[in-house]
C-alpha cells in the first residue's frame, strides 16, 4: 500500500498513483498548524500537530489497518518526505510492519512526471484521428480499443469533451497536476513499440494543457479523418449531450459564450430554439454556424500527412462499428511507416 498522508486538499490536486489517503492532518488541522507556527510558536505548533497526528494516526490502527497482519509493507509520503511522514512511519514502524519512505516525497514524483512530459522526448508513434464535431471519434477510439489496436482518450483523462460545451455534468475536471498523472500514467502503460491512436485534439482540453512531449508528437503524426453528414452528426449530438439540453440555464450561459460571437439576432434564434424544445435543429445550427467553420479553419492550418479520408454514410451504431474496422486496419497497416518506427531485421 502506498499511503499518501497528506491533507485531503492536497490529495485531491494531485498523487502518486494508486496512493491511499490516510492524511495525519485534516485540511483545517494543518491551516491551523501552519497559522500558530508562523505567528505564535514554532514550539505550540509542533506539539498541536503531534496531537493530532497521533489521533489521527490511532483512527487508521483501529480502522483502514487493522485488519492488516504482520507482512504488511506500506511506503508512506507526504509533501517532501519530512515530519509528517516520518510520524506515520514512526508509529507504523513500532507496531511491526516494515514502512518505507518516499525519500524527498510528493515533490520526487511530481519531478519525474514534469522530466518525462516536459523535458524528455516520449517514445510513443502516434496516429491522430480527425474529424469534424458529431462524427462520433470519441466512441471510435473505444471501439478501436476493442480491436485490439492502443489508443490514448486525452477526453476521458481530461474529464471533458473537448468543447465550449464539453464539460461533464458533476465531474469537475482534474487539476492540471493530476491531469498530467493520469496522462503519464496512460502512457507508460502504452506499448511504445506499437502505435497509437489518439483523438486530434486542440493544445488545450477543457481548462487543462497538453504538455509539450506529447504536443510535439502530436504535431509530427498524421491523421486519418472521418467525415459524416451534418444532418446525421447533429442527430448524434443530441444524444451525446441530451443532459445539456435538460438544463437551461446552463445551455443558454453557453450558447452566450460561443467563441464566434453570435450575435444578439442569431443568439435569439438559438435560444428560441432551445425554448421550443427543438435540440436537433439547435445543433445543426451550431454545426453549420459554428463547429464546421471553425474546423475549416484549423483544416487549413493543418499539416499533418493523412493516412486515409473515411466518409461515413452515417454515425449510427453499425456505421461506427464498420468504420472502427477501417481504422484498426490502417493503424496496424502503418505501424512501419510512422515516425520513430523500429527498424525491424
Amino acid at each position: 500500500m502506498i499511503i499518501d498522508v497528506r491533507s485531503p486538499g492536497e490529495f485531491a490536486e494531485d498523487h502518486a498513483p494508486g496512493a491511499v489517503n490516510l492524511p495525519v492532518l485534516s485540511n483545517e488541522e494543518r491551516a491551523e498548524v501552519g497559522t500558530i507556527y508562523v505567528q505564535e510558536s514554532r514550539f505550540k505548533a509542533r506539539r498541536i500537530g503531534a496531537a493530532y497526528i497521533a489521533r489521527n494516526v490511532a483512527s487508521y490502527l483501529e480502522t483502514v489497518l487493522a485488519d492488516r497482519d504482520g507482512a504488511f509493507r506500506p511506503l508512506v509520503y507526504c509533501w517532501r518526505g519530512g515530519q509528517r511522514s516520518n510520524a506515520m512511519a514512526v508509529i507504523l514502524d513500532s507496531v511491526g510492519w516494515r514502512t518505507g519512505l518516499l525519500k524527498g516525497g510528493y515533490k520526487t514524483y511530481r519531478r519525474r512526471v514534469s522530466a518525462e512530459l516536459y523535458d524528455r522526448a516520449l517514445p510513443h508513434r502516434l496516429v491522430l484521428l480527425d474529424g469534424a464535431t458529431g462524427c462520433g471519434k470519441t466512441e471510435l477510439l473505444g471501439l478501436v480499443a476493442r480491436r485490439g489496436v492502443q489508443v490514448l482518450d486525452l477526453e476521458g483523462l481530461a474529464a471533458h469533451r473537448g468543447s465550449l460545451f464539453g464539460g461533464l455534468p458533476g465531474v469537475p475536471q482534474p487539476s492540471q497536476k493530476m491531469f498530467e498523472s493520469r496522462l503519464l500514467g496512460a502512457l507508460e502503460g502504452l506499448d511504445p513499440a506499437r502505435p497509437v491512436l489518439v483523438e486530434a485534439e486542440s493544445s488545450k482540453i477543457g481548462e487543462r494543457v497538453l504538455p509539450p512531449a506529447l504536443w510535439k508528437l502530436m504535431e509530427a503524426a498524421p491523421r486519418i479523418e472521418v467525415s459524416a453528414p451534418a444532418e446525421a452528426r447533429a442527430r448524434y449530438l443530441l444524444s451525446a449531450y441530451r443532459e445539456i439540453t435538460q438544463d437551461r440555464a446552463a445551455l443558454d450561459d453557453l450558447l452566450a459564450r460561443v467563441p464566434d460571437r453570435p450575435g444578439r439576432k442569431r443568439l435569439a434564434e438559438w435560444r428560441g430554439l432551445a425554448e421550443a424544445g427543438d435540440f436537433e435543429a439547435l445543433a445543426a445550427a451550431l454545426i453549420e454556424l459554428h463547429y464546421d467553420p471553425a474546423y475549416r479553419r484549423s483544416s487549413r492550418r493543418d499539416e499533418h500527412p493523412r493516412l486515409a479520408d473515411i466518409d461515413m454514410a452515417g454515425v449510427a451504431p453499425a456505421d461506427l462499428s464498420a468504420t472502427a474496422d477501417r481504422i484498426a486496419a490502417l493503424v496496424v497497416d502503418a505501424a512501419d511507416r510512422l515516425p520513430g518506427a523500429p527498424v525491424r531485421a
